[in-house]
């Protein structure tokens, strides 16, 4: 009985592409040769990690955050990502020392943002799950549409301590100078891959704060990231809420 899981075509068209790449009878025989099958399991991860290669500077970060990393393999498993070349140029180097890693590999989320927008995070996602709640109301919103910025991002787990039941104001004064708010996009690009690939929801009793804000001026928050999904809503600066705390990031 055959076990084909690629049609005659699809056959046809890889190894075309392999012919076309440089692929000689001898480096095919090598395949067909290699022990218990290592190299072409090799090719393979080589391929569904979008033929992306781990550096020694990721290397050590993944030893160190070990599950707490959403990583370019992520975002190629759990997005359908294709790194470009120069996104990969970017994120060669993760820019955090290995004592700040160590120092926070309990508490963040390292995090290489491939830059995604918010909608294109939803609709990439779409089929995978309960992930985001039913809203429509930001899809228009120049938050939600633009793309974010690629690199390496430290977002912490939970809230800023003490920051519910604060003013925005009130909630900024409570950063360290390493520290910073991050965007919307930063945050859900972070939480969604993080949940794809551990399973776990961050923020799924609280909402924080993110950096935009609404073309209203309200400031984005977002976060109950419970079995209805991720909720995206907004709130005055001014107000006060017991359920709204402060998202945050390290500084380079």
């Amino acid at each position: 009985m055959s076990n084909r899981k690629l049609s005659v075509h699809q056959e046809h068209e890889l190894l075309q592409k392999l012919e076309d790449a440089g692929l000689t009878d001898e480096l095919a025989q090598a395949v067909i040769e290699s022990t218990s099958n290592g190299l072409a399991k090799k090719t393979v991860v080589f391929i569904s990690r979008g033929g992306y290669e781990a550096t020694t500077s990721q290397k050590l970060a993944r030893e160190i955050m070990g599950r707490n990393m959403v990583g370019i393999e992520e975002g190629v498993q759990c997005f359908g990502l294709t790194p470009t070349d120069e996104q990969l140029k970017t994120l060669s180097d993760v820019p955090f020392s290995e004592d700040v890693l160590r120092a926070h590999k309990d508490t963040h989320v390292l995090v290489a943002n491939l830059g995604l927008s918010i909608v294109d995070i939803r609709s990439k996602v779409a089929g995978k799950g309960k992930i985001f709640y039913g809203q429509d109301w930001y899809d228009n919103q120049k938050f939600a549409k633009k793309a974010g910025q690629v690199g390496w991002l430290l977002i912490r787990k939970d809230q800023v301590p003490n920051s519910t039941s604060k003013t925005w104001n009130e909630q900024q004064a409570l950063l360290g100078k390493d520290e910073y708010t991050p965007t919307a996009q930063e945050m859900i690009y972070a939480m969604v891959g993080y949940f794809l690939a551990t399973g776990e929801r961050l923020f799924e009793h609280i909402y924080v704060r993110c950096s935009d804000l609404t073309s209203d001026g309200d400031r984005v928050d977002l976060g109950y990231f419970g079995a209805n999904g991720l909720r995206v809503n907004s709130s005055w600066d001014d107000s006060r809420n017991s359920h709204i705390g402060l998202s945050v990031a390290r500084k380079f």
